[in-house]
């Protein structure tokens, strides 16, 4: 695969990420003369019409995106039984493996990441696109620490599809699942704002709130589990930025932030406060 021509004009260099639905190449588009990086479903993904035709109109969706917080997407397309997403390539790491190497993260830093994850959200639900799939595996922090939204399209066309897969096994992740989406529920952008406060909270404290031996029992925890304290697993996390955690992640919709910008606005207060009363404390 790796010396594969695409489309007559991506050349497939070399293979940098294996995810259950896809795999994904660094590859050089001969046209434009850059690099470019390609993610191409697994075979057992392109045997559902459903599936395809949801995943070319997200993808496509997606791509209509242009946000300095989410990853752009630059063709969708298909080569024999080969169906494959060209992205903007990101050198850099993935989030969730900043996460285990460094474990809980500084307050400020990992709430300035969520602030512009829910500005990236906020655009994205303004034009009718719900990720579904929130989570620091889908977050692509680059060399200079700017953070990236990644995989609209593909996280879209799988929930909509279906929540299990053949093998019984829960797709996507559930250790960022919505209540809603947990019981198969109505998935709405508050949705995403769930997840994203789930995502916060792993970041304060280096762990997700919930865990168990299997997808079915973490789901039954994001349902009937109330949510655990950040500031009870570690210290120095200031009280106002706990409440966004906890009102991000509430169990109904309704009593969640109102919208990403809502949520965007409250992290941005929490910044705001806390660089007040330092030059008072300082002073």
């Amino acid at each position: 695969m790796s010396s594969r021509i695409l489309a007559g004009r991506y050349e497939l260099l070399e293979r940098i990420g294996d995810g259950g639905m896809a795999v994904v190449y660094k590859a050089r588009c001969r046209l434009l003369n850059r690099f470019v990086a390609i993610k191409i479903l697994k075979p057992e993904f392109t045997k559902d019409l459903k599936f395809i035709e949801n995943f070319k109109r997200e993808s496509q969706a997606a791509a209509g995106l242009s946000h300095p917080n989410i990853v752009n997407i630059y063709d969708v397309g298909r080569e024999g039984n080969i169906h494959y997403i060209v992205m903007e390539l990101v050198e850099g790491k993935v989030l969730s493996d900043i996460i285990k190497e460094e474990g809980p993260m500084e307050w400020r830093k990992a709430t300035e990441i969520v602030k512009l994850m829910a500005s990236a959200l906020s655009l994205a639900h303004e034009n009718h696109i719900i990720h579904r799939d929130v989570k620091p595996q889908n977050i692509l922090i680059t060399k200079d620490g700017v953070p990236k939204l990644a995989d609209f399209g593909i996280a879209k066309a799988v929930n909509a599809t279906t929540l299990v897969g053949t093998t019984g096994a829960v797709m996507g992740s559930v250790h960022y699942f919505s209540p809603e989406q947990a019981r198969g529920g109505y998935v709405d952008e508050k949705s995403d704002i769930y997840s994203l406060g789930i995502v916060l909270y792993e970041l304060l404290t280096g762990k997700v709130p919930f865990d168990g031996d299997n997808p079915v029992n973490v789901a039954l925890m994001h349902i009937n589990n109330p949510m655990p304290s950040p500031s009870k697993q570690v210290s120095g996390i200031p009280p106002q930025l706990e409440q966004v955690v906890m009102k991000a992640s509430k169990k109904y919709q309704s009593e969640r932030f109102s919208s990403a910008e809502e949520m965007f606005e409250a992290l941005s207060d929490v910044e705001h406060n806390h660089s007040i009363l330092g030059k008072l404390i300082y002073t």
